[in-house]
């Protein structure tokens, strides 16, 4: 396991990620002032975003089932608890934005290749309301997903 959002598990056979960006910002407000630069004020902590970027070759790895998923889960308008690898608990996390490019087609239109771009951003919401259910998501795309291969 690379990483874990809510019940959906990043590793290999799901979407791998190759690269992870991690920004923690702080948020400062700016007072200006005659005849000097500005005064700022710390205010605390301001944004933090994940970006993971990836590569998927659907006939080795994940594909678009999993995308899928993780754009279900964005549309659920919940945060998540995010998890690494080894185990570190991260905090709640919401998904801000799943992007794919797709290539390399296959006679069916299937692409052979896929390139995402996954945006996440902390919130510090600890109402346990805001906690994403995954359940009602999985048994949707587990039977759209049965109905793709009969």
């Amino acid at each position: 396991m690379m990483l874990s959002l809510g019940l959906f598990v990043f590793e290999i056979n799901t979407a791998a990620y190759q690269q992870l960006q991690h920004v923690f910002s702080q948020s400062w407000a700016s007072n200006k002032r005659v005849g000097r630069r500005p005064a700022y004020q710390y205010l605390g902590p301001g944004e933090e975003t994940i970006t993971l970027n990836g590569t998927l070759y659907p006939e080795y790895t994940g594909g678009l089932f999993d995308l899928s998923m993780l754009r279900e889960m964005a549309s659920t308008g919940s945060a998540f608890a995010l998890i690494s690898g080894n185990g570190d608990t991260l905090g709640l996390w919401f998904i801000d934005q799943v992007s794919e490019t797709q290539s390399v087609f296959l006679r069916n239109g299937s692409p052979r290749k896929i390139e995402f771009n996954l945006q996440l951003k902390r919130t510090d919401d600890n109402s346990v309301d805001q906690l994403g259910d995954l359940s009602p998501y999985v048994s949707t795309l587990l039977n759209q997903s049965l109905k793709a291969t009969v």
